[in-house]
């Protein structure tokens, strides 16, 4: 470089904005209803920034998003922080938008435990039964 400097800058790509929103967390596979739906109903939730929050069991996590296309579809990938049942807690997940306007993901946690989960829009008609 002769005179000029380079300046870098992060460009934060958004969730897609089919994904923004509560979602109602209606099944996990490592639990059931039951217990995913222990403290109150188990949601994810995905802002039109870059950030989100989620909540099943006694899990709560605040996320830090990236937006992904795979297969064609729109999803995200994140990290989270947040506790379980008081205890510091955190990991990584990502969820995809499918055909039939239902979420599929995954949530990890850092060196333990990890769930498939799948979410329908809240207030959806297949999930006002289970709200």
């Amino acid at each position: 470089m002769t005179g000029t400097l380079a300046v870098m800058t992060k460009n934060t790509p958004r969730p897609a904005s089919q994904l923004a929103g509560r979602w109602r967390i209606t099944d996990m596979e490592e639990w059931d209803r039951d217990a995913i739906d222990l403290v109150g109903p188990a949601f994810i939730e995905f802002t039109d920034g870059d950030s989100g929050q989620f909540s099943f069991i006694v899990v709560r996590g605040w996320m830090d998003c990236r937006a992904i296309e795979r297969d064609g579809r729109p999803g995200v990938e994140f990290s989270w922080d947040g506790d379980d049942d008081g205890d510091r807690a955190h990991g990584r997940g990502w969820a995809l938008l499918m055909h039939d306007r239902t979420l599929k993901g995954h949530i990890y946690f850092h060196q333990g435990m990890d769930s498939a989960f799948q979410a329908e829009p809240h207030g959806s008609a297949r999930t006002a039964g289970g709200q």
